[in-house]
């Protein structure tokens, strides 16, 4: 048994001063057991886990819960062979998510640290109209080097977002959530509660700052910052009634579909649903601008793909051209393509023509072995020049796109104990949601508690389960 009280004050950053504070915890029980089965009615709210993002922390000044925002450039890996240069918060992007519930009183210090003016716009919050965030109708944009404060009465509850609402700054990466905890918990209760946000970003070869001025073509496709294989899983123990809070202010829709398991929609941009409206299914359009969260229990044990299911989103970096060839379907034009692919990573692998640093980490964070050129072209029929339409996956997924022995790859504790070769066909917006038997998913997360990282998004799951 432990102390379920002081476990959510050091999950959501409370202060020392709210310890006997009841009304602010939304009734938090004095104790709780360290697992419930598929949805108890256990009445407390379990901690958002926004994973490769994190929360933000905040301080107490009386009753108020003070948060400072912070607009700055942000260097941001997103794969194993990509880093880009993006606009975010606190260090990241998107930004740290803010987790609050019914009947605070918040102050955001907004701070902007970029060279150019923005505002904030707190996505869904039905509050003074001072507050909301449009430059030079609500507010005067905030200057470089000025702060703006923001003031709230959290009367609503559910999934809200905050973004800049300068709309080229959104789309070099300045989003992130707000969670509205509602006072009295929800029923059925949710073990696991996770926050996933859609975005994604057109880059050209060899740059590292996204065209915010791209209108349709996309070529990196993200989750919580992260494009597959380097997203973390999603931990979950088998039996754990789930919740993901499905989130996107991006350019583009997407449906995200989850394997193995059937969900209800219970939630959308605009609150909770009531019980007697939730609808099944086991794929949800998000579209721009809105979220959406869904629940199911994680009865069926596996290591479960979860991906928007537009068939360009689940691919990283993707080209109409090989070598300067142009790629079209038919069996002339590909055989033309295959002998400037392979002409192309031959000469890759000689140094001729000499490559940049962008194009040398993009090729050794795949698998350039002999071994694994021989397996793809094991994998492809010896007439397969003479088949039209051909090639569709055969050089996008397989062998050569296994990323399994970069440092970013096999060193994630939550990607422990995962299929070989599992890499290779996890591109774009792709990230694993792992229901695990009770042995292994206390031995990941002893691995994830024994890798002591720093901002751990899995913080608050990790201190209960110390407690336990």
């Amino acid at each position: 048994m432990s102390n379920r009280r002081s476990f959510l004050q050091r999950a959501l950053g409370l202060g020392a001063s709210l310890v006997a504070t009841p009304a602010l915890l939304g009734g938090q029980p004095t104790s709780h057991s360290t697992h419930t089965t598929g949805g108890s009615n256990a009445a407390f709210n379990t901690p958002v886990i926004t994973t490769d993002v994190g929360d933000m922390p905040f301080t107490m000044d009386g009753n108020t819960k003070v948060f400072h925002l912070v607009a700055q450039v942000v260097r941001q890996q997103i794969a194993p062979d990509k880093t880009l240069d993006l606009w975010g918060f606190n260090g990241s992007s998107p930004g740290p998510t803010f987790q609050v519930i019914e009947g605070d009183h918040v102050r955001i210090v907004f701070e902007n640290q970029l060279p150019e003016p923005c505002s904030i716009h707190w996505h869904g919050f039905e509050d003074r109209i001072g507050f909301d965030g449009m430059p030079g109708i609500s507010q005067e944009p905030t200057r470089p080097g000025e702060t703006f404060v923001y003031e709230f009465d959290i009367h609503q509850t559910g999934t809200y977002f905050y973004h800049s609402h300068m709309a080229m700054q959104e789309m070099a990466g300045m989003l992130g959530a707000f969670i509205m905890h509602p006072h009295v918990p929800y029923q059925p209760h949710c073990d696991k509660d996770f926050a996933l946000h859609f975005q994604e970003y057109a880059v050209l070869p060899n740059n590292t700052v996204p065209n915010t001025m791209e209108m349709s073509e996309y070529n990196w496709l993200l989750i919580n910052g992260k494009a597959g294989p380097m997203a973390t899983p999603l931990i979950i123990r088998q039996g754990d009634r789930v919740r993901l809070r499905l989130i996107n202010l991006g350019m583009d829709h997407h449906p995200i579909h989850v394997h193995g398991h059937t969900f209800h929609t219970t939630g959308t941009e605009g609150g909770r649903i009531p019980q007697t409206a939730w609808w099944p299914g086991n794929t949800v359009l998000v579209g721009v601008a809105q979220a959406r969260d869904v629940e199911f229990v994680a009865n069926n044990p596996g290591d479960w793909m979860l991906h928007c299911h537009l068939p360009h989103h689940m691919m990283n970096q993707m080209h109409s051209d090989v070598g300067g060839t142009p790629v079209s379907n038919g069996p002339l034009t590909q055989r033309m393509t295959n002998s400037a692919m392979r002409a192309m990573m031959n000469g890759m692998m000689a140094g001729k023509p000499p490559q940049s640093a962008e194009q040398m980490r993009n090729m050794m964070s795949m698998d350039m072995s002999s071994g694994a050129v021989q397996e793809q072209d094991r994998n492809v029929a010896p007439n397969a020049a003479d088949v039209a339409n051909f090639p569709q996956d055969a050089y996008m997924e397989g062998p050569m796109m296994n990323m399994e022995h970069t440092r970013e790859v096999k060193d994630l504790p939550e990607n422990y104990g995962l299929r070989s070769g599992w890499s290779s066909n996890m591109q774009g917006m792709m990230a694993f949601l792992r229901v695990l038997p009770p042995e292994m998913y206390d031995t990941i997360l002893g691995r994830m508690r024994d890798a002591k990282r720093p901002n751990e998004p899995y913080a608050s799951l990790l201190a209960e389960r110390r407690q336990a």
